[in-house]
C-alpha cells in the first residue's frame, strides 16, 4: 500500500478538520493511501505541540524545520490567509513534495496572485496542488452540477447566490476571531466566506465572470472600514450573458451557516440550499412543478457510508476532498486546483477595490 507522509503548517480550528477528514478516509473508501503523519508547524511551539499530541503527528517544528523535512511528500497549508502565498513558496521548494493542499484564500495581493501565477508555470506539473473548496464536493452539488451540464434548462439569464453568518454580530466572537478581521481582501466576509460562494458560482457560471459593482454594510467600531462584515457584487458572465448577485455575510442573524443558489434559465430553472442539503430542485418551464432530486450522501459508485439516504454535511464533502487529493480518483469532478483559485481570488481582490469606491461615494471615506 502507497504510503504519504503529511505535514501541517497551522495547527488551528480549520487544521482539525483537515485531520479529522484524513483519518476518516479509511472508513469511507476501500483503497486508500496509509497516511503518516510526521510533522505540524505552527508559530506558537505550545499550539504546535498540544496539536500534534492529540491528533499523532510523529513531531513539531517551526517552520524553517518543517521545510528541510525531506520525509514530508504532503504540505497542508493552514495558517492566517496573509501567510498562504509565503508558505506555499516554501512548500514548492521542499525537497519531496508531491501534494500541496492550499487552503482559502489563497492569497492576500495583486502582486501576490501574479507571484502565485509565475511559481505555477515553473512548478514540477507532477505535483498535486488542491484549494480547500469542498463545497465542490457536496453530494447534491455535484449531482446538481451534472444537471446543469446536461443543458436540459438552457442557457442562464439569472442567478444569486447567498453564504450568509450571523455569528459576528457578537461582540465576544468578533474578539476572538480578530485575525479575520483585516482589511479585504486579505480578510472580510467576502475572503472568508465569499470565496467559497464565487467558487460554486464559478462551477457552474464559468471562471469569466466580472464584477459590474459591489456594496457593503455593517458597521462596528471594533472592525476595520475596510473589513467587510456583509458585501454584495453585481456580476455579469460574458459568454451567456447571463447576470446576478452574490452575497457574503458575517453579521445576518438566524442564518446559521446558509448557503443558497438560484440561478434561472431559459428553458427552467435550479436551486440547491445548505438547509436541504440532501437534494437539489430543478424545474422545466411548461411543467408546473418543481422536482425535488433527492441525493443523500451517496458519492457513487465510491462510496455510501453510511448509507445513501444520510444528509451530507461540511465534513463529508471535506473527506471526499481528501480523497480525491490523494488518490486523483473520481475524475468526473469539479477539482478545485490552483488556477480556479486565483479565479476565485481576483473576484475577491476585485471586490477589495470595489467596496472601497462605493464607501468613498456613499460613505464619505
Amino acid at each position: 500500500m502507497q504510503k504519504i507522509h503529511v505535514g501541517f503548517i497551522g495547527a488551528g480550528g480549520i487544521a482539525q478538520a483537515h485531520v479529522y477528514s484524513i483519518q476518516a478516509l479509511k472508513f469511507y473508501y476501500k483503497q486508500v493511501p496509509e497516511i503518516i503523519l510526521e510533522s505540524v508547524a505552527s508559530a506558537r511551539k505550545e499550539s504546535r505541540e498540544s496539536f500534534a499530541e492529540k491528533y499523532g503527528f510523529a513531531k513539531t517544528q517551526n517552520v524553517v524545520e518543517f521545510s528541510a523535512n525531506d520525509k514530508i511528500e504532503a504540505v497542508f497549508i493552514l495558517g492566517p490567509n496573509k501567510v498562504h502565498f509565503e508558505h506555499f513558496e516554501l512548500a514548492l521548494k521542499m525537497p519531496n513534495v508531491k501534494y500541496i493542499y492550499l487552503e482559502k484564500p489563497v492569497c492576500s495581493s495583486l502582486n501576490e496572485e501574479e507571484r502565485m501565477k509565475e511559481l505555477l508555470s515553473r512548478a514540477d506539473p507532477s505535483i498535486k496542488i488542491q484549494v480547500g473548496f469542498q463545497y465542490l464536493q457536496t453530494s447534491s452539488v455535484r449531482e446538481g452540477l451534472k444537471f446543469w451540464k446536461s443543458g436540459k434548462i438552457g442557457k442562464p439569464i439569472h442567478f444569486d447566490l447567498k453564504y450568509y453568518h450571523g455569528d459576528y454580530l457578537q461582540t465576544g466572537y468578533r474578539e476572538k476571531r480578530v485575525t479575520r478581521l483585516t482589511p479585504a481582501p486579505d480578510g472580510g466576509a467576502m475572503a472568508d466566506l465569499g470565496s467559497h460562494g464565487i467558487s460554486l458560482l464559478m462551477a457552474f457560471m464559468g471562471e469569466d465572470l466580472q464584477i459590474t459593482n459591489a456594496l457593503q454594510g455593517g458597521n462596528f467600531e471594533d472592525v476595520p472600514a475596510e473589513s467587510d462584515l456583509f458585501s454584495s457584487l453585481s456580476l455579469f458572465e460574458p459568454k451567456t450573458g447571463a447576470v446576478g448577485n452574490m452575497s457574503a455575510s458575517r453579521i445576518s442573524s438566524g442564518t446559521g451557516d446558509l448557503v443558497n443558489l438560484e440561478i434561472y434559465a431559459e428553458n427552467g430553472a435550479f436551486r440547491y440550499s445548505s438547509k436541504n442539503s440532501e437534494y437539489f430542485e430543478y424545474y422545466i418551464e411548461g411543467s408546473n412543478q418543481w422536482i425535488k432530486q433527492m441525493i443523500g450522501s451517496n458519492y457513487k459508485s465510491i462510496t455510501s457510508f453510511p448509507s445513501g439516504h444520510v444528509p451530507p454535511g461540511w465534513l463529508r464533502s471535506m473527506v471526499h476532498a481528501h480523497y480525491q487529493f490523494f488518490t486523483g480518483d473520481d475524475s468526473a469532478s469539479s477539482i478545485a486546483d490552483l488556477n480556479h483559485g486565483l479565479a476565485v481570488q481576483r473576484i475577491v481582490r476585485e471586490t477589495a477595490d470595489h467596496l472601497a469606491t462605493f464607501r468613498k461615494k456613499f460613505k464619505n471615506e
